[in-house]
């Protein structure tokens, strides 16, 4: 449990940022290109590049070269459904309720 608890400590923390979040969410309804993902996220290629990598080494996201062009996705349904239950349950408790830093 120790190395698992690790594991999910370590997905936490990438899923902590909201500049990955709003990238997970970009890529909610399917795959895009980085270029579509720069414009969407209005950060720098290299900024952009940088989070989907660590996305990418915590299997959260993975990606496809076609060409010059890498597109990226959601890993799986996992990742869609962690997400979706989390982006729910901020919805669901009041804004006045929610710890402020």
């Amino acid at each position: 449990m120790s190395d698992e608890a690790e594991a999910l400590a370590q997905l936490f923390r990438a899923l902590s940022d909201p500049n990955r979040l709003r990238l997970l969410s970009a890529l909610e309804d399917g795959e895009r290109c980085v270029h579509e993902l720069v414009k969407a996220m209005e950060m720098t290629q290299p900024a952009v590049s940088q989070q989907l990598r660590l996305l990418r080494d915590l299997g959260v996201v993975r990606g496809r070269r076609q060409g010059r062009h890498v597109y990226y996705s959601l890993q799986d349904e996992h990742v869609r459904a962690v997400y979706a239950t989390a982006l729910s349950h901020v919805r669901h408790v009041p804004a006045g309720r929610r710890a402020k830093r």
